[in-house]
């Protein structure tokens, strides 16, 4: 049996191979816990997770101090926004997001909520992008947190974070960035934005699952959180719990060999996304879903098909691995929440698709993915065309 062609690099990537080379020794031969400060086998694992904080730290344009090392994204992102917003509620009781975020964002904003925090979701316009003046007139003397994604996980806008950054830090107001899907492939500088915090993982930029990091500016203004996991005050105080030193090396590495081939590597994916969505628009009655251009993540390209039941189409596309949704609110599947804040739903939205292309695509994966759905689409309105 041959494997679909995966072009589903939104929601894993495969360890890159220098990668798992660099993290093997640590499963068995170097296998010393970080934490253990009396012998080389510690000493030899903290100097490796000091390697990984700096190449971290690099990749955002922090300082390696400021990389708190945790399990992946989700983690990261309920220990920023559940942690700040903690650390200081006897300062304010409003936090700010968006409607398209990811759910670990979206349900510690409801967790808050719970608790008796005011939540302000901003709008967002038809290509996903938050509206600055919103924002702006949002923010009350009671805000603390402004939560709002580098890079959206669906249809892929890159929303300004320097703008952003510039508004919150204006008014006194942390900011926090879901970077999870824009780390490692489009620059991002901490400093340069006035973002306070960021989260991103190993696994979406060929690093290993289970490894992930938050950044917590320690700069003017220094901040404080809860911690969220208790026990042995590891990660000065903002995570306990052993390290996961061979993951830690793996997101390190994965992290430098980002930062040195992402312009390259960009470059050919955008072109290749260009390619794919140019030859998708021999169909009739295909869309864009989010921005065009520069503004969207360089490999990513969600599409919706009018007239095509989602289900039908992930079932028929069984040697294409992607990501499909159903735009319409009948049948089985659920419409995305994106695409419901993008104004992308109706009786005849159809059917959507996420490509996510990556490192190992080549023109032939292009070329068969577009074969592959447009004989798929066709086939499928023949069939409710004769029924």
């Amino acid at each position: 049996m041959t494997r679909p062609v995966y072009l589903d690099f939104h929601a894993t990537t495969p360890v890159d191979p220098r990668v798992l080379e660099a993290m093997l020794p640590y499963f068995c031969e170097q296998f010393g816990n970080a934490a253990s400060k009396q012998h080389a086998f510690g000493w030899d694992a903290q100097k490796a997770v000091d390697l990984a904080r700096g190449q971290v730290a690099a990749l955002i344009g922090a300082s390696a101090n400021e990389v708190v090392f945790t399990s992946g994204a989700s983690e990261s992102n309920n220990l920023a926004i559940k942690g700040i917003v903690r650390a200081r509620r006897d300062r304010g009781d409003h936090i700010i997001t968006a409607p398209t975020e990811h759910k670990s964002v979206l349900d510690s904003f409801k967790t808050l909520e719970k608790e008796g925090c005011r939540v302000t979701r901003l709008s967002v316009d038809s290509r996903g992008f938050i509206d600055l003046d919103e924002l702006r007139a949002s923010i009350t003397d009671r805000t603390l947190l402004v939560s709002i994604m580098a890079a959206n996980n669906e249809i892929g806008v890159l929303q300004p974070l320097a703008e952003i950054g510039a508004i919150a830090r204006e008014r006194g107001v942390v900011f926090h960035t879901d970077a999870a899907q824009a780390a490692g492939k489009v620059p991002i500088d901490v400093a340069a934005a006035d973002i306070d915090l960021l989260s991103l993982t190993a696994h979406k930029y060929y690093g290993p699952k289970g490894a992930g990091a938050l950044y917590v500016r320690r700069r003017k203004p220094k901040l404080e959180l809860q911690c969220q996991i208790d026990g042995g005050g590891h990660e000065n105080g903002f995570r306990s719990g052993t390290l996961n030193v061979p993951g830690i090396v793996g997101l390190g590495l994965a992290a430098e060999l980002c930062r040195k081939e992402m312009p390259s590597e960009s470059a050919r994916l955008s072109a290749m996304r260009d390619r794919l969505f140019h030859g998708l628009q021999n169909v009739d009655g295909v869309r864009l879903n989010g921005p065009s251009g520069d503004r969207r993540l360089p490999h990513n390209l969600h599409v919706s098909f009018d007239d095509i039941e989602g289900e039908a189409l992930l079932m028929a596309l069984g040697d294409l691995a992607v990501s499909t949704g159903s735009a319409c609110s009948s049948g089985s599947q659920a419409p995305s929440h994106v695409l419901q804040a993008i104004g992308a739903v109706g009786d005849r939205a159809g059917a959507s698709i996420r490509f996510g292309l990556g490192r190992p695509t080549t023109d032939a994966d292009i070329d068969f993915a577009i074969d592959r759905v447009s004989t798929v689409v066709r086939a499928l309105r023949a069939q409710s065309i004769k029924v």
